[in-house]
């Protein structure tokens, strides 16, 4: 892969990119569906119940993102055995901890709903939504182990068609359970859990077909795959991340308290805000999930010239892209805010603070990719530490500057944010340039 091309990136981040896009398609199905009943209650459940899981999966998120990293630089050491290997060990720990959730769905919810200043009606509508789609855990963190797998082999459209088909048959039953059948918030719930379920029979087929397919004649022991010290450094890899994980969540959930407490029309316009932040990112982390699995293959083949080949490419497209996403703000921003609320006081605080949201595509793009350099080359410690300093140093940021700007010191503590998360990880670079230097140990 020393040979590789622009081209070769974007053929990686393009599927990736649409796959991405289509998740939101889904939010707005879910909301569509249940704002024609009529009951603002059943919006608002919706919304817990979706806020809860995201929570849920978003921290056992290193279930992709581990399985990435692990199965690219197997791949790219050549080591068929440890590549299924990887995947087997990261699908029996998503099993074992998605049963584990449904065992413990009902301190789970308990712990959730304590936490949630919602209304009678809100929160038990949105109880019913819980206890349906929890029995999905299983299947919903398996889904993100294939995704890992087929990320870490670059096999960036068959990853677009398995998103296509979750979302596409979540939002169809949607309008069957929902719109036809009149199931309520239930509905919203069984569609999610029939759509994991069969994006998961999908991703076994899938899955299995490109194994068999790579690797015919691999003949694999449960001795291996339960090798200790691969168990070990999986665990490794998996908790680090998840620290790191637990630390994005809290940022993010201090800006959100913190833009609450500054009113009702501040937390909105927030809100909408955000929405340019992740809309961008859904662009962006094309580019990040393509460093991932180059960065794998370069780390796994100790090929120097492939990282940095990787590292050239996606900065100049992700900056590139992230140009245009700026550009298209400053253009479109007031028209986008003005869809997404129609009340006067949170379109004027939305203008006044659109600046930020503005920047945020260059601000933000350096951390991303550079996320993805260090999950691919499992470089998982340094992506922990240099989390937990970037955490301190948003809350330092807010500490100074909230108390004299106001929302706006609120927003420059998250530029700061992103800021020192590339800073740190920058520091860091040097030690992943490291991986290729020595020579690869993959076993035969």
């Amino acid at each position: 892969m020393t040979s590789l091309r622009r081209k070769d990136v974007l053929l990686i981040a393009g599927p990736i990119i649409v796959s991405n896009l289509s998740t939101p398609l889904l939010g707005l199905a879910d909301t569509a569906v249940i704002g024609n009943l009529g009951d603002p209650a059943l919006l608002g459940a919706i919304a817990i119940g979706g806020m809860i899981f995201s929570f849920v999966y978003w921290g056992f998120g290193f279930l992709r993102m581990g399985t990435t990293g692990l199965v690219a630089q197997a791949a790219g050491a050549g080591d068929q055995a440890e590549i299924v290997a990887a995947l087997y060990r990261a699908a029996l720990l998503a099993v074992g901890i998605g049963i584990a959730i449904v065992i413990c769905q009902y301190p789970i919810s308990a712990a959730a709903f304590r936490l949630i200043d919602g209304s009678a009606a809100v929160e038990s509508a949105a109880a019913t939504y819980f206890t349906i789609r929890i029995w999905a855990a299983p299947v919903s963190l398996l889904n993100l182990v294939f995704l890992g797998y087929l990320l870490g082999h670059q096999r960036a459209t068959t990853i677009l068609v398995l998103q296509l088909l979750l979302n596409g048959t979540n939002i169809i039953l949607d309008i069957l359970f929902v719109a036809i059948l009149d199931w309520g918030v239930a509905g919203v719930a069984w569609a999610t859990v029939s759509a994991e379920c069969l994006a998961a029979a999908v991703g076994i087929l899938l899955v299995r077909r490109h194994r068999l397919a790579s690797y015919p004649v691999l003949q694999l022991t449960w001795q291996r795959v339960l090798d200790i010290p691969a168990m070990k450094r999986t665990l490794s890899v998996n908790r680090d991340i998840m620290i790191r994980t637990l630390c994005l969540i809290f940022a993010f959930a201090w800006f959100t308290n913190e833009g609450a407490g500054a009113g009702d029309v501040m937390l909105a316009a927030n809100a909408i805000l955000m929405q340019f932040v992740s809309f961008s990112a859904f662009f962006l982390d094309g580019y990040a999930l393509a460093a991932e699995s180059l960065t794998g293959n370069a780390v796994g083949a100790r090929d120097r010239n492939l990282l940095q080949r990787t590292l050239r490419y996606i900065s100049e497209l992700g900056f590139t892209t992230a140009v245009g996403l700026t550009l298209a703000f400053v253009l479109a921003g007031p028209m986008m805010i003005d869809l997404l609320t129609t009340a006067t006081d949170v379109r004027a605080a939305s203008r006044d603070y659109l600046l930020w949201a503005v920047a945020a595509p260059i601000v933000a793009l350096w951390c991303y990719l550079l996320d993805g350099i260090f999950i691919g080359a499992t470089c998982t410690r340094e992506m922990r530490n240099a989390m937990i300093i970037s955490l301190l140093g948003f809350l330092s940021a807010w500490y100074v500057f909230s108390g004299w700007l106001g929302n706006h010191g609120l927003w420059l503590s998250l530029h700061c944010y992103f800021l020192v998360r590339a800073l740190t990880l920058l520091a860091y670079l040097p030690r992943v340039l490291d991986l290729t230097e020595s020579e690869p140990t993959a076993r035969a």
